[in-house]
């Protein structure tokens, strides 16, 4: 990074890191959405137990891309962080403790001394995959439809419910969202487990599910996406800094970046691209289609609620509270010293790649899981 790199083009590059890692994030999830079924999909113990494995294989990586996408924001934008953790922090912290329980029960489900049984286990997993992408979802949903908070001179968050970002939940946009991702991870671990598990009878159970989960989803989804583009939106003046309600501003938004447009809309192509593979052509490979577009859909949204002049962390209590990636963002030397080390993340992805298709290069069977003397099953 050159010294002429200007600070303005630092805090939209971080913006850019950090829209990326969510999108992963939502991805990967197809973890918490495939825990969902572990209780409905398999109907033996042979069944559930391959479910588990294939799940467990990846748990990590979602947990890892979370904390990483955590610090990333925190070091990038701080205000942010303390704002959003600080305020809403229920909400952060009921999603934090399903991840905690979903690592515990990874690690003990199948334990021989593991006195609660394995059913409590996965009981904690289906509480993960259930809480976790729907609190998300609906905390995602805030940065369009704002918080109740203020900042005082110190930029110290005064929230103004007690329920402390638990109460996202009760505004309807934010559940279709919330909901949405929910379906949308669901989606996902169903095409996830048909492309690991070597089991046509769990297949053809799953694509049977894939169906209902895919029109529930598509509903939440579009019901989100139509309010949005009709939506007054959270802009702020560029020279003043005054944060104002815009008519339309992320539709404006999309129409004014191009590219971004073409980014979600390709991204919506290829997630529906999928689900007509794996509905109607019996695929099992649809999962990349639908992972690849997913991320593309989810990164432009990012985009659009944070580029623009738009506020990223709208307070819909205070306007001029209003978190945006000009006010919020660590300082200049900060961001460019970060930038330098940003360089390391297309290595970091390459091995991420390198160990999924490591991990990925034998299809999960009854047999492997049932034999005797075989390697750790979760």
């Amino acid at each position: 990074m050159t010294a002429s790199v200007s600070y303005l083009f630092l805090q939209h590059y971080w913006w850019v890191i950090g829209a990326l890692l969510a999108s992963l994030l939502v991805f990967l999830m197809f973890v918490q959405g495939g825990q969902t079924f572990i209780l409905g999909l398999g109907k033996k113990d042979a069944e559930k137990t391959m479910i588990v494995s294939a799940l467990g294989r990846k748990w990590e990586f979602t947990f890892t891309t979370l904390v990483t996408f955590g610090g990333a924001m925190f070091a990038s934008f701080p205000l942010f962080y303390a704002t959003s953790f600080g305020g809403a922090y229920w909400v952060w912290m009921t999603i934090l403790f399903s991840f905690i329980i979903q690592a515990v029960a990874y690690e003990f489900r199948s334990k021989p001394s593991n006195f609660l049984g394995a059913k409590t286990y996965e009981v904690f997993l289906f509480a993960n995959g259930l809480i976790g992408p729907l609190l998300i979802g609906a905390a995602v949903a805030t940065f369009f439809t704002g918080s109740a908070f203020r900042l005082d001179e110190m930029n110290h968050v005064i929230w103004q419910s007690p329920w402390k970002g638990l109460e996202a939940v009760a505004n309807p946009i934010n559940v279709s969202l919330g909901l949405a991702v929910l379906f949308l991870t669901r989606i996902l671990g169903l095409l996830y487990l048909m492309n690991t598990i070597d089991d046509p009878e769990l297949n053809e159970r799953a694509r049977k599910k894939l169906l209902a989960n895919t029109i529930v989803f598509l509903v939440f989804f579009l019901t989100f996406v139509i309010w949005m583009v009709l939506a007054k939106g959270y802009a702020y003046d560029p020279d003043t800094k005054n944060v104002f309600m815009e008519p339309f501003k992320y539709l404006h938004n999309l129409l004014q970046m191009p590219v971004v447009l073409v980014i979600f809309l390709v991204g919506v192509v290829l997630v529906l691209w999928g689900l007509f593979l794996a509905l109607f052509k019996g695929s099992n490979n649809a999962i990349w289609h639908t992972g690849i577009g997913t991320v593309l859909t989810v990164f432009a949204l990012f985009l659009v609620v944070g580029f623009h002049h738009t506020a990223f962390y709208p307070s819909s209590y205070d306007l001029q509270s209003s978190l945006t990636i000009e006010n919020a963002s660590s300082s200049y030397f900060t961001l460019k010293v970060m930038a330098w080390v940003s360089i390391l993340v297309p290595f970091v992805l390459a091995y991420i790649w390198y160990a999924w298709k490591a991990i990925n290069v034998k299809k999960i069977t009854k047999e492997e899981v049932t034999a005797a003397g075989e390697t750790h099953m979760y």
